[in-house]
């Protein structure tokens, strides 16, 4: 077993890039939010994941490799917002939704940071026996 390369390590790095990415979008959105005709744009990811791990959901037993193939597959994709603007220059950016969902994904990220930090932590409790 790869104690450094697992699929809890690789989905939470792949997490970690997609929070990044996330948190980098918002924030376009935001320095935007006065830039006439602007559209506000999101990030996608997790619906991309869960339906590549969920052919593996069935039961049947599916090999580490597998799984970690569909994690890496898995690809964030940049969207522009359909949202119908209520601003007259046709931007539809909404800088408080914008900024709570930054201060959220913040937050998120900060969790998965310390997830792996913790995943390290105990593998060297295991190997130092401490």
């Amino acid at each position: 077993m790869d104690w450094l390369n697992n699929n809890a390590i690789n989905l939470s790095q792949k997490s970690l890039d997609f929070l990044w990415q996330k948190q980098r979008v918002i924030s376009e959105n935001v320095a935007n939010g006065d830039t006439p005709g602007y559209k506000a744009k999101y990030v996608t990811f997790e619906d991309e994941l869960r339906s590549n791990l969920s052919k593996f959901g069935n039961g049947q037993f599916a090999k580490s490799s597998d799984i970690a193939k569909e994690i890496q597959n898995s690809k964030m994709m940049i969207h522009q917002s359909d949202d119908e603007s209520i601003r007259m220059d046709g931007n539809n950016v909404n800088v408080d939704v914008e900024n709570v969902e930054l201060a959220r994904t913040q937050l998120q990220y900060q969790y998965m940071a310390n997830q792996i930090s913790d995943q390290f932590t105990r593998l060297r409790m295991v190997i130092t026996g401490e």
